[in-house]
């Protein structure tokens, strides 16, 4: 990795003088279908507010927005720091309540490595479609949809972005988790994968065998657009618990972009959300799934990590190995949840770590 990480003391000007006019410049933006739910078609709607006129939500009513960034405009700035050479297009699945322009600064630097970088909005989330009024929750109804949304996504729109090179995933929280399933169900859309911190079992304050049953329960008896308990609606304000282990001037942007952005203030699961993340959980851990898996990865575990188990994330990777695939396993020690959001002397090891997986040209067998 031939450059350095943005200077945390001055991290919002840097951010705000040489990285946003530089993605500016190689940014595209797009809208896609969604997916169908089963047994019936598409629909919803954008949370209101942000900009987005009435004739640009009428005309994107029920679809699903993306961002993505060009690695050949972007290497027309000449930067002394960029890398000559393309090599392919990074897809980022974000995790639960994020939103695309929450990793600006991981563009930046995957495109400083010679990378495109695609990035799709997940449903209920950012500018894409929500079935849901409250800008607060997030719900799903079926979580394969975010399954075939991402495939689609993929070979859709970040295959054109890669022009025959490599397509790689970088998949965090319930992105990781979207992207494993994705990995289960299309072995061959991606050529290699980083998991950051996946959602592989939430964390939902109920031991993993019992939480299915009162979760699934409570959708039952009409609860499933309800808020769970322990959430709340966005506040302005950062929680002491969100600078613990973090950089606060990356903390303090991400939440300056919520505050100026409806769509980006998601912050809590409805039920029928939480159900459906445990159904998942499910299907990722059966071995006839995981020995489906093709596609080399690296699966980052944070050790202080408040939202998804340790142990299924472990579990995932050694059934993985059994089937014989590549999966390695990266404990980074005293870290949190969200991996790009710690400071510079963590963040740093954990980016060149990255970035040299996807660099390496060399196959990666499980005898290695």
């Amino acid at each position: 990795m031939p450059f350095d990480l943005l200077d945390e003391h001055h991290y919002a000007e840097s951010m705000h003088n040489i990285v946003l006019p530089a993605l500016r410049s190689c940014r595209d933006e797009g809208w896609m279908e969604a997916s169908a739910p089963a047994g019936g078609k598409a629909h919803g709607r954008n949370a209101a507010g942000g900009g987005i006129s009435g004739n640009q939500q009428s005309e994107t009513a029920g679809k699903l927005h993306y961002v993505c960034y060009d690695a050949e405009r972007f290497d027309g700035l000449h930067l002394n720091e960029a890398s000559a050479r393309f090599r392919g297009a990074i897809v980022i699945a974000h995790g639960f309540t994020e939103f695309a322009e929450k990793y600006d600064e991981m563009v930046w630097y995957f495109l400083l490595a010679g990378y495109s970088v695609c990035i799709l909005e997940h449903r209920g989330h950012g500018l894409s479609a929500r079935d849901i009024s409250d800008p607060s929750l997030v719900w799903i109804d079926d979580w394969h949809r975010y399954v075939e949304d991402l495939s689609h996504f993929c070979t859709d729109v970040a295959q054109e972005y890669a022009g025959g090179s490599p397509v790689f995933l970088f998949g965090h929280s319930m992105g990781g988790a979207i992207g494993a399933a994705v990995l289960e169900q299309y072995p061959t859309i991606f050529d290699k994968a980083v998991l950051s911190s996946p959602m592989i079992a939430p964390r939902t304050g109920l031991p993993l065998w019992l939480a299915p049953m009162i979760i699934g329960g409570a959708c039952k008896v009409g609860m499933s657009r309800r808020i769970v308990p322990g959430h709340a609606p966005f506040a302005p304000q950062i929680a002491e618990r969100d600078y613990q282990r973090a950089s606060a001037p990356r903390i303090e942007w991400f939440q300056s972009l919520r505050k100026r952005h409806v769509e980006y203030q998601t912050s809590a699961a409805t039920f029928s959300w939480v159900n459906q993340a445990l159904r998942m959980s499910r299907s990722l851990l059966r071995q006839s799934m995981c020995d489906r898996v093709e596609t080399p990865m690296m699966v980052f575990q944070a050790t202080n990590d408040d939202y998804v188990l340790e142990k299924p994330e472990s579990q995932f990777v050694q059934q993985v190995q059994a089937g014989g695939c590549y999966a390695e396993l990266v404990r980074v020690e005293d870290s949190r949840h969200e991996l790009f959001g710690m400071p510079n002397e963590a963040m740093a090891p954990y980016v060149k770590s990255v970035i040299d997986f996807f660099d390496a040209t060399v196959h990666i067998s499980v005898n290695d």
